[in-house]
């Protein structure tokens, strides 16, 4: 046998078994290299997912080259989390087409958008345009999003009126709290998301000012995190008046789920009599939904959704998102993703490192960076983690 042919079999059987240890050991490899993907990425269709209660539909387009690119990368088992209305999709479209640019085009992790109501076809169309990956688009089922039929609307009319008099963004609206009790209790129990372990929210109208030329949620499992932020600012007072009482009798209540060396000394500056308004800033999370889907969070939201303080008050899923990681998870499994610039609109989290700023060909102003702002908790971080 000629030599040429040796070697030519010596690949072929290395690439070959290297495609059945990635189906074998990755879901995402193994799902993106079925046949049934593969044939309906050649035949350009459109698929919904079996099983699901609003027929989410799926769409997938094939790139030869970053497909075999996959074959030697490693993935996490994980997605990028979209809520968006159908009117939202320019903002939309923009956050992806960032996050493909800086990020995504060179891993090619999944996306899911959800919807209170079907996405158009327009929207379904321009925004899978946009990406090579899987792109999955779901209805939230009714009663994981509008306000329980238990709720005193008597009761709650009369404090969004006093945060409208307040002048309270969002005081007066609804909607905005079926999305913050949504993001707090179900988002993780989506029918498309029950297959993932790692999600990466992402939300309309965002912008992401440097390369990120690492993996964040490989980064996450190799590191034990369970919570990564950018940004922490303080929450409104107003809008969560009673929310530390019931955490506090919370912990008393379940003292087996608060977790040794924790990060609760990032939430209140006077050993938790009071607390200081700190949170981690959620329409920027990566994290681990094993954490939310454990029975600690479990038992906390279902006690704070019995309260009615998601629309007693106006509590955001950012302060409760972050009560609960400060609680359940050691201080080391939340992470501060430096090196990711990222902003929402009014704040910008840009590096303030020369390497990272430059390795990152970053195009914020570091003069802008919300990190050491007035507002910021970030210097309350610092001190907690010894970074000062």
């Amino acid at each position: 046998m000629h030599l040429w042919a040796r070697y030519l079999i010596l690949v072929l059987g290395l690439f070959t078994g290297l495609h059945y240890v990635l189906r074998l050991t990755q879901d995402s490899y193994s799902q993106a290299t079925s046949f049934e993907n593969i044939a309906l990425h050649l035949k350009g269709s459109t698929k919904e997912a079996p099983g699901a209660q609003s027929e989410p539909e799926t769409y997938h387009h094939l790139n030869v080259n970053s497909s075999f690119a996959l074959l030697a990368k490693r993935r996490a088992n994980a997605t990028f989390v979209i809520l968006a209305r159908n009117s939202d999709l320019n903002g939309t479209v923009q956050s992806v087409y960032q996050i493909e640019e800086r990020f995504n085009k060179k891993h090619r992790y999944p996306y899911v958008f959800l919807n209170d109501e079907p996405f158009t076809e327009e929207f379904k169309q321009r925004i899978s345009l946009m990406t090579s990956s899987l792109t999955e688009f779901g209805v939230i089922p009714s009663q994981h999003w509008n306000q329980p039929d238990w709720i005193d609307e008597e009761k709650a009319k009369k404090f969004r009126d006093k945060l409208v008099e307040q002048d309270i963004i969002y005081g007066g609206s609804v909607s905005y709290r079926n999305m913050c009790r949504f993001n707090s209790g179900f988002f993780f129990k989506q029918e498309l998301m029950q297959k993932y372990r790692w999600y990466w929210r992402i939300e309309p109208d965002v912008n992401f000012h440097c390369d990120i030329d690492f993996d964040p949620f490989t980064f996450m499992e190799d590191n034990n995190k369970v919570y990564g932020f950018t940004i922490t600012p303080y929450e409104f007072e107003a809008t969560i008046p009673s929310l530390w009482g019931h955490v506090q009798d919370f912990m008393k209540q379940h003292p087996e789920y608060i977790a040794q060396d924790n990060a609760m000394g990032f939430m209140s500056n006077d050993g938790g009599e009071h607390y200081n308004l700190c949170h981690f800033w959620s329409n920027f999370e990566i994290a681990d939904m094993e954490f939310w889907r454990a029975p600690a969070y479990s038992a906390f939201f279902n006690y704070l959704d019995s309260t009615g303080g998601f629309y007693y008050e106006r509590w955001g899923d950012a302060p409760v998102h972050s009560l609960a990681a400060a609680m359940f998870a050691k201080k080391d499994e939340i992470h501060f993703f430096n090196e990711i610039g990222y902003g929402h609109h009014p704040f910008t989290h840009c590096p303030r490192d020369e390497n990272v700023y430059t390795k990152g060909r970053c195009n914020c102003d570091r003069q802008q960076s919300f990190d050491y702002h007035g507002y910021s908790c970030m210097i309350h971080w610092d001190k907690l983690t010894g970074r000062v």
